[in-house]
């Protein structure tokens, strides 16, 4: 028996909610946290891809700072300047010309740093530090990130909804968004306004790929597109060879560029993909993204039918849309389920007591009654998360009946 949920809804309503234990490969007692946005569900893919991806370094390679000292971004190695404007190319998601500049970094989380540095640091600095907002639901590390250098020339300001003030600002536009997985575009738009445009799901995976985007400054993330979050491995496409600049500058002064061991592995792992998604043999197997599509649609159908008959939960709908990598209409399969409980119950704390580690809503900027599960996990993860949600039963009596 599940107790403790009566707290989350209203005086007038009293909840009864029971769990029916079923068996599975994890013990019933294991805390599982979809908390994190853990990208191991590839692993198995990897693993099937045997030497492929194998990189031998000596012990006297890659020894020095530079990986090309007469490019403006120093420390970027050649190899992997190729195979990501090839991988885009081949998946169609990004424009990369050669007018376009890549920035490598420790993730993307150093690189919004970077942007963020780069786009205030041409302000008086005498004046209030520019505003950085972006639209509820946002990104829950994005507060935290601004805030944490206390830097002068930045801050964080909310909601980009609520947002009213005069004067230059940064917006932040995730899309897909992380947390709810919906296609966005700027909200404030006004003068002296600078965009920021996360794009680390706008993979084939994730959701229909459309067309190419083609912003100012675009980040993406090797951890989101491949599943290789240990690399720390980002970049960014930048139109403004001077933001570029600044942000390589941020790079330099905060970590002296990025490990060569990982940009190789990276560029190795991008190349076979794209290596495999250009095969146009007859009995080739599926690509990567084919694979990452299959394996989410069929997450996403099975979360679907146990929301669907616990009646506790609701998920957000989609559009079906045609994807131009894929050559067919295809539905989004967002990396994160952004669940909404029903009766004002507190999602976060209710899936807690089936030992259920999620991200609550107000980590978003929105209300608790929402909550973000990670569809990343492993396998024997994901099917016990299923077999948990299976397991409630929620009847919700009317105390004035």
């Amino acid at each position: 028996m599940v107790v403790g949920f009566e707290k989350a809804v209203s005086a007038t309503k009293s909840v009864v909610t029971s769990a029916k234990k079923a068996p599975t490969t994890l013990s019933s007692d294991r805390v599982i946290n979809f908390a994190r946005g853990d990208p191991t569900m590839y692993e198995s893919y990897w693993r099937q891809m045997g030497e492929k991806c194998t990189v031998v370094i000596s012990g006297h390679n890659l020894m020095s700072y530079f990986s090309n000292a007469g490019h403006f971004c120093w420390f970027l190695m050649p190899e992997l300047d190729r195979a990501i404007r090839r991988l885009h190319c081949v998946v169609g998601n990004a424009v990369v010309d050669d007018d376009r500049y890549i920035v490598v970094g420790n993730g993307s989380t150093q690189l919004f740093q970077a942007v963020l540095y780069a786009l205030s640091s041409s302000y008086d600095p005498d004046t209030e530090p520019l505003s950085v907002v972006a639209a509820a639901p946002f990104y829950s590390s994005y507060p935290e990130e601004t805030e944490f250098l206390r830097s002068g020339l930045y801050k964080w300001a909310g909601d980009a909804y609520s947002f009213d003030k005069d004067g230059a600002y940064i917006e932040v536009v995730t899309s897909p968004n992380n947390p709810d997985g919906a296609i966005r575009e700027a909200v404030v738009n006004r003068d002296g306004g600078k965009l920021i445009h996360d794009l680390a799901y706008y993979w084939p995976q994730y959701t229909p790929i459309t067309g190419k985007a083609d912003n100012d400054i675009m980040l993406f993330t090797f951890s989101k597109a491949t599943g290789h979050a240990g690399s720390r491995i980002g970049w960014a496409i930048v139109k403004d060879i001077e933001v570029a600049t600044k942000m390589v500058k941020f790079m330099e002064l905060s970590s002296i560029g990025v490990s060569k061991e990982s940009q190789l592995r990276a560029a190795k792992i991008l190349e076979m993909i794209s290596d495999d998604c250009q095969n146009s043999a007859p009995d080739k197997e599926e690509n990567f993204f084919e694979y990452g599509l299959r394996l989410m649609s069929d997450r996403w159908e099975k979360l679907r039918e146990v929301v669907k008959r616990n009646g506790v939960f609701s998920l957000p709908k989609y559009p079906q849309d045609y994807c131009n990598f894929i050559g067919k209409y295809t539905d989004p399969s967002p990396a994160f389920a952004w669940l909404k409980s029903k009766d004002g119950l507190n999602c976060d704390n209710l899936l807690r007591e089936l030992k259920i580690v999620t991200r609550g809503g107000t980590n978003f900027g929105v209300d608790s009654n929402y909550t973000r599960i990670s569809m990343l996990s492993p396998d024997e993860e994901f099917n016990l998360l299923l077999e948990r949600l299976s397991a409630i039963q929620v009847t919700i009596i009317n105390g004035n009946n």
